[in-house]
């Protein structure tokens, strides 16, 4: 259920409204990924304080080219992109976080509109009203309509906006769609798909399919630093949850699984031990080298983002790449 949007002042040009969030908590999940027979968790699990620090440093790793490289898209392209949007833009984000990158295309977008609401969605409200309040600083001509919210059922989340005379414009960015298995991806473009009018589009990002040696130390950095987020899943549950994990008998394993098109994280129990947690009153067994799955993030390649287009209905009107072809960013637009 949706509350009331929340003014900043009355004069402002900044809203806040509360829109829906996946249900369930860090305990249930826990519980039932530690009871499965292939153990795992969900990877937005990774990001408490501690968490989104260790995700800040490794955007800094040589190895990790992920957000570089859609970075250097957006700059290269920014110009054409909008064109590609159009006149008249509404631009909704999916996932905005600190809107950094987005900064490149409002940058052209509030240099060709006299004015522009920009529809920042996020599960983090004090992020939303922090990013705001400087775009807002630097962007005179823009509005700013927030939704606090997640982005599995993103149709909720336009259907609390107001009518718009032109056209509404999606941006997914980062390779978020990489965490969501192709059946998972399928139904959240499709969802996105029923809020949308024909002729709407949404630009995707995506992170190309590439050599395992390219892939692999991105995902595992000789720094250690993707190991530290990793276990500090282990360390949110000692936490949080009163477990007795010893951080010492589990390692990192990053590995890229090419038949399933993807790179695998996993927590692997370096010996036969039995784990607590007492505010679960749970106690879980772990048999050497037995893993904890807690991250898949898909590639793609231009098939399979036809495929995942056509799937949901889109059409493909455009694709831009970085200079290496490591990252895509493209243009569906619904049919």
């Amino acid at each position: 259920m949706c509350a009331a949007a929340v003014p900043v002042s009355p004069t402002s040009r900044f809203t806040l409204r509360h829109g829906a969030v996946a249900a369930g908590d860090f305990a249930d999940d826990v519980r039932r990924g530690l009871t499965a027979s292939r153990k795992s968790l969900p990877p937005r699990w990774f990001y408490d304080e501690l968490g989104s620090s260790l995700f800040d440093a490794i955007c800094f790793l040589p190895e990790y080219y992920v957000m570089r490289a859609e970075a250097e898209v957006l700059h290269a392209h920014a110009s054409e992109i909008c064109d590609a949007f159009g006149a008249q833009v509404r631009l909704v984000e999916l996932g905005s976080g600190a809107a950094r990158k987005t900064r490149i295309l409002l940058d052209v977008l509030t240099e060709r509109q006299r004015e522009l609401e920009y529809v920042p969605v996020d599960v983090d409200a004090s992020m939303l009203e922090r990013s705001a309040r400087e775009l807002l600083a630097d962007y005179p001509h823009l509005r700013i309509t927030a939704v606090r919210a997640d982005f599995a059922s993103p149709s909720s989340s336009l259907a609390m906006l107001g009518p718009h005379r032109g056209r509404n414009v999606v941006l997914f960015l980062g390779s978020t769609i990489g965490n969501l298995d192709p059946d998972a991806a399928i139904a959240m473009l499709r969802d996105l798909r029923s809020a949308l009018s024909r002729g709407d589009a949404l630009l995707l990002g995506a992170d190309l399919r590439k050599p395992r040696n390219v892939l692999e130390p991105a995902y595992d950095d000789p720094l250690g630093v993707t190991a530290a987020f990793n276990k500090n899943l282990l360390v949110r549950m000692n936490r949080e949850l009163n477990a007795d994990f010893a951080l010492d008998r589990f390692t990192h394993r990053a590995f890229y699984n090419e038949p399933l098109g993807r790179i695998e994280m996993h927590l692997v129990s370096t010996q036969p031990q039995r784990v607590h947690l007492a505010a679960l009153d749970l106690s879980v067994d772990f048999a050497e080298a037995e893993t904890i799955h807690t991250e898949s993030s898909y590639k793609h390649d231009e098939s399979t983002l036809a495929a995942l287009a056509q799937s949901s209905g889109f059409t493909i009107a455009h694709l831009w790449t970085d200079a290496r072809a490591w990252f895509a960013d493209a243009l569906f637009v619904a049919s």
